[in-house]
């Protein structure tokens, strides 16, 4: 009867045999991606091509300079007051209602339509108070008064 094994021997790899093992999975790896791999290559001699690989090739060695450049530019007076000025907005479009300002766009557009074709033309005082009839001229300026109020109120506070 055999004698029952108590210890295991791990197999020591040659580094000759690791290089072979590991070029094998290399070589299994390129047959089984092989188109990708073209794809990549006609992108990269693309880009070496159109000098872009080149130029990002020596960004990545500035990378300390453009990145205290970019750092002082930003840190700027001007610039941390757009992006204030930025967020503030965002803020505020948050708080429309969308649907109005869809509606009030399309009013600007029509609006600046109607201008185009009737710019042309001299308006006296008579043509003023005869436009506040227009049903469209009044609900205009009555938009136009109450968003005055509005503003005015919003400055106020």
């Amino acid at each position: 009867m055999a004698s029952p094994i108590r210890t295991l021997k791990k197999r020591e790899w040659s580094e000759e045999e690791k290089k072979q093992q590991s070029l094998h999975k290399l070589t299994d790896s390129l047959t089984e991606n092989e188109e990708a791999l073209q794809k990549t290559i006609a992108v990269v001699c693309e880009l070496h091509d159109s000098g872009i690989l080149e130029a990002a090739e020596s960004m990545l060695k500035a990378k300390e300079n453009i990145a205290e450049v970019a750092l002082g530019q930003v840190s700027r007076k001007e610039v941390t007051s757009l992006i204030n000025n930025v967020m503030a907005a965002a803020g505020i479009l948050t708080a429309i209602d969308p649907e109005q300002t869809k509606k009030l766009l399309a009013g600007v557009a029509s609006g600046l339509e109607e201008a185009k074709e009737n710019n042309d033309q001299k308006v006296r005082l008579f043509d003023l108070i005869k436009a506040l009839k227009d049903p469209d001229v009044n609900r205009a300026m009555n938009f136009g008064l109450h968003f005055l109020k509005g503003l005015g109120k919003g400055i106020k506070e």
